[in-house]
C-alpha cells in the first residue's frame, strides 16, 4: 500500500499513486464510487483539507441522464413489485390489505442485482452519484413534515439516552475487539465511528484527523457498508417477528443502522411512523458527529500548523452539521405549529371531474414525496454498489465490524424496550 499520501481518500485527492493503491483493493471501482457506497448523509466535501484545492470540472447533463433514467426505471419497477396483489407482497389483515415488503428495500435489491449480475454499467455511474448526493437530503427534509415534535415528549429523553449510550458502546466495542484481534488502532476507530455515528461520512470526516492511510479507509469503509446493508435488510424482519411498536422500531433502526439512507429505508420498511422516527434518531447521531470532529480538528490544527509547503490546513467547521439536519428540524417545527397548510378544492368544479379529493394535506403530500424520492435514491445506491469490493476487506476488520454491529443492535433494542 502506498504510504506517500495518507488519508488522500478523505482529503478528496485522486492522484495516480492513490488510485493505484485503492485499485488493488477495489478492482475497477473508482474512488468516487467508493464514496457513493455510504457517505450519503450530506457531508460530501471533506471537513479537513490539507489546503484549498482547485474546483473540480463539472459533469455535463448528458452524462447524468443515463444513470438518472435507469435508477428511475428501477424505482418504478420496485413500486410495481411492491403492489403485486399476492403473497408475500400483499397480505390480508383485519384493517385491510397490507404491503409489508418495502418498495425502498425492493429498489436497492433490484439495483444491486442489476449492478452485480448484469453487464458493466459505467455509463450510469455519474447519474446515480448525482441522485445519491442531491435527492437523499431533499427526501429527508420532506420527511420532517410528518414529525410532530409534541409527541417527542414521550420518547425524547429515552431516545437521546439510547443514542448516546449506543454511540459510546459502538466505539468502545470496536476499539476493544480491534485490540484483541490485532487490528490497527486507526482501522478499529474508523469502524467504530462508522458503526456508531453515521457510516462513511463519519469515517471520511475522522480519517484525516487521525492520519489514517488509504488501507485504513478501504478496510473501514468496506466493513461498515457491508454490515449497514445487512442491518437495513434484517431489522424490519426482526421487528415484525417481535411485534415492536412503530416508534420503538424507529428509534431502534435510527440508533443501530449505520448510514442515514439505510436507517431511513429500514424505518420506512416497517411503517411510515417508524420511518419518521428513524430519520429523527439518525439525524441526532449525525449532529453528534460535530463535537467529535471539532475536538479532533482542533487537535489536528495544532499538530499541522506549518507544513513544508507553508500552507496551513483548512478546517470547514460549517460542514460539521449537514444542512438537511436543519432543514428537517425546520420542516418538523412548521408542521408541529400548523404552518404547513392544506389545500381545499371546490368539489363541484373541474378538480372533481379529474378525481381530485376535496381537501389535500400538504403534510401528507410532502411525506409521500419524501418516501418516493427515497425509493429513487435507493435504486441509485443499488446500481452504484459493487459488492465485489468487499472481497478486499480482511477477516479481522469484518469480525470487528460484525461484533460491533451485533452489540450495537442488541444494546439498542434492549434500551428501546426498557425505556419504552
Amino acid at each position: 500500500m502506498t504510504e506517500s499520501s495518507p488519508s488522500s481518500l478523505a482529503k478528496g485527492r485522486t492522484d495516480p499513486d492513490t488510485h493505484a493503491a485503492v485499485s488493488r483493493y477495489l478492482g475497477s471501482v473508482s474512488i468516487e464510487a467508493l464514496g457513493s457506497l455510504g457517505s450519503m448523509e450530506g457531508i460530501y466535501e471533506p471537513i479537513v483539507e490539507a489546503a484549498p484545492t482547485a474546483p473540480k470540472a463539472g459533469i455535463s447533463d448528458i452524462a447524468l441522464w443515463p444513470g438518472m433514467t435507469l435508477s428511475a426505471a428501477v424505482a418504478a419497477l420496485a413500486f410495481a413489485i411492491h403492489y403485486l396483489p399476492f403473497a408475500p407482497f400483499a397480505v390480508q389483515r383485519p384493517t385491510g390489505t397490507a404491503y409489508p415488503i418495502s418498495a425502498a428495500i425492493i429498489a436497492i435489491l433490484l439495483g444491486l442485482a442489476l449492478r452485480n449480475l448484469g453487464p458493466p454499467m459505467s455509463f450510469a455511474s455519474a447519474g446515480c452519484k448525482k441522485i445519491i448526493k442531491k435527492v437523499i437530503p431533499i427526501a429527508i427534509v420532506l420527511t420532517g413534515a410528518k414529525l410532530n415534535l409534541i409527541q417527542l415528549a414521550d420518547v425524547g429523553a429515552g431516545a437521546l439516552v439510547t443514542i448516546i449510550v449506543c454511540m459510546t458502546i459502538a466505539l468502545v466495542t470496536s476499539m476493544y475487539v480491534g485490540k484483541l484481534l490485532g487490528l490497527g488502532k486507526r482501522v478499529a476507530l474508523l469502524i467504530g465511528v462508522g458503526t456508531g455515528i453515521c457510516g462513511n461520512s463519519a469515517i471520511v470526516a475522522v480519517a484525516p484527523l487521525i492520519e489514517a492511510d488509504d488501507e485504513d479507509l478501504v478496510l473501514s469503509i468496506g466493513t461498515v457498508n457491508l454490515f449497514g446493508l445487512i442491518a437495513m435488510l434484517v431489522l424490519p424482519a426482526i421487528g415484525a417477528m417481535i411485534s415492536i411498536s412503530d416508534n420503538a422500531f424507529g428509534i431502534w433502526a435510527g440508533t443501530s443502522v449505520h448510514a442515514v439512507p439505510q436507517a431511513v429505508a429500514a424505518g420506512f420498511a416497517f411503517s411510515l411512523e417508524a420511518g419518521t422516527m428513524a430519520t429523527l434518531a439518525k439525524l441526532v447521531r449525525v449532529a453528534l458527529l460535530a463535537p467529535l470532529v471539532c475536538m479532533l480538528a482542533i487537535f489536528y490544527a495544532k499538530r499541522h500548523q506549518a507544513p513544508d509547503d507553508n500552507r496551513s490546513p483548512v478546517i470547514h467547521y460549517a460542514r460539521l452539521v449537514p444542512w438537511f439536519v436543519w432543514g428537517f428540524a425546520i420542516m418538523a417545527t412548521l408542521g408541529t405549529v400548523g404552518l404547513i397548510p392544506g389545500l381545499t378544492f371546490d368539489p363541484s368544479g373541474t378538480a372533481s371531474n379529474w378525481g381530485v379529493p376535496p381537501a389535500v394535506s400538504l403534510i401528507e403530500v410532502f411525506a409521500w414525496c419524501g418516501k418516493t424520492l427515497l425509493i429513487w435514491a435507493m435504486a441509485a445506491i443499488g446500481l452504484e454498489v459493487n459488492i465485489r469490493l468487499l472481497g478486499g476487506v480482511s477477516w479481522k476488520a469484518v469480525l470487528c465490524g460484525l461484533v460491533s454491529s451485533v452489540v450495537l443492535g442488541t444494546v439498542s433494542l434492549l434500551l428501546v424496550l426498557f425505556l419504552a
